[in-house]
């Protein structure tokens, strides 16, 4: 018996529009390359169903599959950027607010060097 994921029955709003945006823009992507959606899906070793699933934001269209896109059109670095823990507002003033104000109490200093 196989369980379905929750997930892509009840995709979350923003997460069904943020795939829907990126499918959009790999499609434009492969346009303004003048690919055919089969010449890409040869070259990335998939079905060119794949390949049109992952232009209409399929929720379960695979990361690899994303990957593999960024990668044919050359923007693979772009995804680089994602979830960069240096830009993580929300994560950094958190990690701040658990970090010590002060020293703990200790064994004291070693004088053996």
């Amino acid at each position: 018996m196989s369980r379905s994921n929750p997930l892509l029955t009840a995709l979350p709003f923003p997460v069904e529009q943020s795939l829907q945006r990126l499918g959009a823009n790999l499609k434009t992507a492969r346009l303004r390359r003048n690919l055919s959606l089969t010449a890409v899906a040869e070259k990335i070793g998939a079905n060119r169903r794949v390949i049109a699933d992952a232009e209409n934001g399929k929720p379960s269209t695979g990361i690899a599959i994303y990957a593999a896109l960024l990668w044919v059109y050359g923007l693979l670095p772009q995804l680089d950027e994602v979830a960069v823990p240096e830009r993580d507002q929300e994560g950094l003033t958190l990690s701040n607010l658990r970090d010590r104000s002060r020293a703990r109490k200790g064994g004291g200093l070693d004088d053996d060097f």
